[in-house]
């Protein structure tokens, strides 16, 4: 798909870290964009600077997808690229013992049905609803009527401790990448996943600078956190490339995961 002013996309998680990477980089080459997130200071500063529009919304929540959809469409158009990037994480151990009182503890399920219910149903219920939009458009001239690219992470092949819930939630997203490229192989709609690293995103920018130098040594090469431009130019050309279908990627410097 070739990026221009005619193209509209949706990218939730949008306000910030690896969705507002991949939002300027889209506008950078006139994409029409909308920025779906809870944010809404965040999320209405980076909308007014792209010249897009900003949509609240809890990925969780059905009719306030429908509503951002809504939203969305009405002020930039049908959206032909979804990015999904909203998604959170936790760490708590399967079942543990307290060191101190001897209490054994197990995951509580709520809490382990919380993060499904944000990175793994959440991004399917955006990618269901939008890919049922783009098919009322019609198919571009190279052969392309829409494209998504969905976020997982590395932790879906190397979860560490704690990680169960969101390592499932993750490999899931893997896992339903090529059944979903089957599911709209005949209507012209390509969806790809990125599996990134270690990035800089607001969920590792509070960590003290000493945690955050020992991350980036974790690193094979280069010896750094990722740069969140790095994930959108990925997805840029996931989204560019019309060979590029049913595929997950990791976007790690090679990184795999110790146990904790």
């Amino acid at each position: 798909m070739k990026l221009s002013s005619d193209i509209s996309a949706v990218i939730t998680g949008g306000a910030s870290g690896l969705g507002a990477a991949t939002a300027r980089r889209l506008a950078a080459h006139g994409v029409k964009v909308a920025l779906f997130d809870l944010n809404e200071a965040a999320g209405e500063a980076l909308a007014q600077e792209l010249g897009g529009v900003f949509c609240k919304a809890d990925v969780t929540n059905e009719a306030q997808v429908d509503a951002a959809f809504a939203k969305a469409r009405a002020a930039v158009g049908q959206e032909r690229i979804l990015v999904n990037c909203a998604g959170t994480g936790n760490a708590i151990k399967t079942a543990s013992r307290d060191k101190a009182t001897g209490e054994i503890k197990s995951f509580p399920t709520a809490n382990f049905d919380r993060i499904i219910q944000i990175n793994l149903v959440g991004t399917f219920r955006c990618i269901a609803k939008s890919a049922a939009g783009m098919l009322t458009l019609p198919v571009l001239a190279e052969g392309d009527r829409g494209v998504i690219v969905n976020t997982a992470s590395v932790a879906a092949q190397d979860g560490q401790i704690g990680q169960a819930s969101y390592s499932a939630s993750k490999a899931a997203i893997v896992g339903m990448t090529l059944p979903i490229a089957r599911d709209l192989m005949g209507e012209a709609i390509r969806i790809n996943t990125i599996l990134p690293g270690i990035f800089k995103t607001p969920l590792l920018a509070g960590l003290p600078d000493n945690v955050k130098d020992a991350l980036a040594a974790s690193v094979p090469y280069p010896k750094r956190l990722g740069e969140p431009d790095e994930y959108a130019q990925l997805a840029e050309f996931m989204i560019t490339c019309g060979y590029m279908n049913g595929e997950s990627v990791r976007l790690d410097g090679a990184i795999r995961m110790a146990p904790r």
